[in-house]
């Protein structure tokens, strides 16, 4: 589902070049559910960046469902990473002055689909997290645990075939992180998406099929 081959992302100042990702070859099978450790600085949201097309990398290959996507236009880009991938977010990005219904459904605002149509999918993707009684509710109403819940439910209410997630137990205690941990759990079991987490967690990394270590920028395992 996601190739990635000699992947290298250099951030280049007037008088400093720093190297963030070193030649990094990946390859995540289709429903896979991987884990991406390392200590902070080392890479680890600059790769997960690099996969959702949110980043371009400066040298190497990113593959996405056979799709090479290096000669992709910005919006070709846009357009494939819409229908593809959904973001899970350590610090959940919700809009405060929008009701949760209307934060869930903004990804299906560019594409072609009824308001009818986007409030059902929003609905069912709310209750597939467990929140269909909160849709009135605006973020600031919610516990962490809850927000984060109604940033699944936006990632998956377009039905991405991959799921990216940047420290999505972060901000959240153990009891609620383990619940939003068994969450992705069944999305990947039940509906086969493929799953690509950065944590610091070590016990949420062993729940996963697979886990990666980043060190200075450099896969070491």
């Amino acid at each position: 589902m996601i190739r990635l081959r000699n992947i290298e992302k250099i951030y280049r100042t007037d008088t400093v070049e720093t190297l963030a990702l070193n030649s990094i070859s990946l390859d995540i099978a289709k429903g896979e559910f991987l884990s991406i450790m390392g200590p902070s600085g080392c890479g680890k949201s600059t790769l997960l960046n690099i996969m959702g097309l949110l980043d371009t990398p400066s040298n190497g290959q990113v593959q996405i469902d056979d799709q090479a996507t290096t000669a992709l236009s910005d919006k070709q880009l846009a357009h494939f990473r819409n229908r593809k991938i959904g973001f899970i977010f350590q610090s959940y990005h919700l809009i405060n002055d929008l009701k949760v219904l209307d934060n869930v459904e903004l990804p299906m605002l560019y594409r072609n689909s009824s308001a009818g149509e986007r409030k059902q999918l929003a609905t069912e993707a709310l209750e597939k997290v467990g929140l269909s009684n909160r849709i009135k509710h605006f973020p600031k109403q919610l516990s962490g645990g809850q927000k984060q819940r109604v940033a699944i439910a936006r990632a998956i209410v377009g039905k991405p075939e991959i799921i990216l997630a940047d420290e999505p137990t972060g901000n959240l205690d153990s009891a609620m992180g383990n619940e939003i941990m068994d969450i992705l759990l069944e999305l990947n079991k039940t509906d086969g998406t493929t799953i690509v987490m950065v944590t610091h967690d070590e016990n949420m990394a062993r729940k996963t099929h697979r886990l990666v270590r980043l060190f200075d920028g450099t896969q070491v395992q």
